[in-house]
This record gives structure tokens, sequence and C-alpha cells, in this order.
């Protein structure tokens, strides 16, 4: 018989890749014409964050590194550089989310509005050093506000469409038993 919690681990992960492979599959289909169009935020990035910083157990590094490179291979980014960010920028939160717990939502989205801002700079920083061609600053900058004005809906759904919530002392103590 499976363990409760391995169950439910396992469940969680397997939902967090179908709902990576749906955003995937509607990014990619051609419904959209770009001209004029605001950027899409990167709800791949925050909702990693947000199930991270609520359920690290649910979120393996591994998981994020594969969702992170599919998706740079089908948007046709730089191989590896944007999934190699986000791993950093998910472990850099994931070493704080016992920190942000106690702390008040928007604490939580100040963190997560900086930890992207880094990621975008660094993403940028790399592109430049290496002669990569980028996209214009402002679709950048764009993309960026747009990715962090999203996160409280990103949090809203997480929490009360998904159920992952941080969880309470004596969940903790019952994890950890078993």
């Amino acid at each position: 018989m499976v363990d409760p919690v391995t169950l439910r681990r396992a469940s969680y992960r397997m939902l967090l890749l179908a709902i990576a492979a749906v955003f995937l599959f509607v990014r990619i289909l051609p419904f959209h014409d770009s001209g004029g169009r605001l950027p899409a935020p990167d709800l791949l990035t925050v909702l990693a964050f947000a199930w991270v910083l609520r359920r690290p157990e649910y979120v393996p590094t591994w998981l994020i590194a594969c969702i992170a490179l599919m998706a740079d291979i089908l948007f046709m980014r730089p191989l590896g550089l944007w999934a190699l960010i986000t791993v950093m920028g998910v472990e850099f939160l994931r070493n704080r989310s016992e920190l942000t717990d106690q702390q008040p939502f928007p604490v939580e989205w100040m963190l997560v509005g900086g930890t992207l801002t880094a990621m975008y700079v660094a993403q940028a920083l790399v592109m430049g050093v290496f002669v990569i061609p980028q996209p214009a600053f402002g679709a950048t900058l764009l993309e960026l506000l747009a990715t962090v004005a999203v996160y409280p809906l990103v949090v809203v759904v997480t929490v009360f469409l998904f159920g992952v919530r941080v969880p309470s002392p004596t969940e903790r103590d019952a994890e950890a038993r078993s």
C-alpha cells in the first residue's frame, strides 16, 4: 500500500505537470496575432513560485528544470538559459518558504517581484555577454510587469482551486512522522 503522504505528493506533482502541459500547449497555438498586443505573463514561473512558497515538497527541482527546459525548446529561447535561471529563482524562494509563512501576502508578492526582476536582469546580462539577440527592452519590461501583476491571481487559483496551501503545524508534524 502506498503511504498517503507519498501519494499526495505524487498526485500534486502530476497535477503540476498536467497544468504545465496545458499552459505550453495553449501558448503554442496560433490563436493570437502578436501585432500591438501586450506580452503574455510567464504563468509557469509564477505557478512554480506560488507552489514552492506553499508546499516546497510538491515542486522538486528536477520537475521545474524539465518543465522550464521544455518551455525553452517550444518557445525557441536560448536552450537552458531561462530553465537555469528559473531553477535558481525557485531554489532561492524554496530556501525562504518557511520565512514567508508568517509574513503577510504583500511581503511575499514583493519577494516574488524582486526575484522575477533579478531573473530578467540575469537573463539580459547573460544574453548581452554572449551577444545573443534580445527582445526589446520595453517588451521585456511589460512581460515582467504582467508576470508580477498576475501573481496574486495565480495564488488565489493555487489555494482555492488546486488546494495547495501552507500546511498547518499539525499537518507538518503528521508528514514528518510518516
